[in-house]
């Protein structure tokens, strides 16, 4: 049986996709995942999949993205031949858009969530409970198609992962991540660079991790107390990093998940634009800071529609230093329901 599984979203969408993707192998004789070029490099550490066909959905990206007859036609022609669909997706997306593409490929059995009446789209409308964490939801749709748990539903990577000792200088380290996808995920630069200043003042080394483009961000947040990593891995060798970490301290951002992916506690600095219950690092210990009840809640802002930015600018460097060494002892300083409840 050949099942084509699709998240098309970004980096850490892919990485919660995970669970239900190991479920999909466990009965499967090849799994497919269709995904984006946001979340391609996540598509390639995750177990379970067999091959990857990269496609960038127009109804999927941040941006308004032409869409091309000839893209869309391509796309159905490598679509032919799966015998099985499960189309993943987040709460406020259709998985409707897809499964047309893969009616007209000739998939004779679909799977999804779609809050829409589906028509003949979908054989399975999958309808979860609320506000479940989305690893598990994807999991259950999953299930719901015939695919049942594996039993580990924690987030994994493939391994082995790369080397990293000569950027780090050895695991025992505390990493900081002060870069969002989105600005209105952000905490303020300066508390970054002051919770790194604390933190090595505790004992602690500290490594700060960024993509190629925050360097500047990373650089300023490193200032002398930490290691400045920002531009200089690949995302395995970030995942190997992260996994040499006692503790991670980022927003709600991939590499959040991808700590959780590799095992490592995260202290999370969580803007409330999308719910905490269902977006919060997964099966880790974990920390969550930040004002889960300010005015942003439930926005999906990608810029902070709040002058002051105040429910992550309100978190002190202090309370993340503070949270960092609980994290590390395996405790959860303050949980999900703790929080938002």
């Amino acid at each position: 049986m050949r099942v084509l599984v699709s998240r098309q979203d970004g980096l850490g969408d892919v990485l919660l996709a995970g669970p239900a993707l190991r479920a999909v192998a466990a009965r499967a004789d090849e799994v497919v995942l269709l995904c984006g070029p946001r979340g391609r490099a996540a598509a390639d550490l995750l177990p379970g999949v067999d091959r990857v066909i990269g496609w960038s959905a127009p109804w999927i990206g941040p941006g308004r993205e032409p869409v091309r007859r000839s893209e869309i036609d391509g796309l159905t022609r490598r679509l032919h031949g799966f015998d099985r669909a499960l189309i993943l997706t987040s709460a406020h997306q259709s998985p409707l858009p897809l499964a047309l593409l893969l009616r007209l490929a000739g998939t004779p059995w679909i799977g999804g969530i779609s809050a829409d009446h589906p028509g003949s789209l979908l054989d399975l409308r999958h309808r979860p409970g609320e506000d479940m964490p989305e690893p598990l939801r994807m999991l259950a749709l999953a299930e719901d198609a015939g695919f049942p748990s594996t039993g580990d539903d924690r987030l994994r990577v493939r391994g082995p992962l790369p080397d990293t000792g000569h950027l780090t200088g050895g695991p025992g380290y505390v990493v900081v991540h002060p870069g969002t996808s989105a600005p209105a995920r952000a905490w303020p630069p300066e508390r970054c660079a002051a919770a790194v200043r604390l933190l090595r003042a505790a004992g602690h080394r500290v490594a700060v991790t960024g993509h190629a483009d925050e360097k500047e961000l990373t650089a300023l947040v490193a200032g002398e107390d930490g290691l400045d990593l920002g531009g200089r891995t690949t995302l395995p060798e970030l995942a190997s990093v992260l996994e040499g970490a006692r503790a991670v301290v980022a927003g709600n951002t991939g590499p959040a998940h991808l700590a959780a992916a590799v095992g490592t506690p995260v202290v999370s600095l969580f803007a409330p634009t999308v719910p905490a219950a269902r977006w919060a690092p997964f099966g880790v210990p974990m920390a969550l800071l930040g004002d889960q009840r300010a005015p942003c809640k439930d926005s999906r802002a990608r810029e902070c529609p709040v002058e002051g930015h105040p429910c992550l600018a309100s978190v002190g460097a202090d309370e993340v230093a503070a949270a960092v060494e609980i994290v590390m002892t395996g405790e959860v300083a303050a949980s999900v329901e703790e929080v938002t409840g």
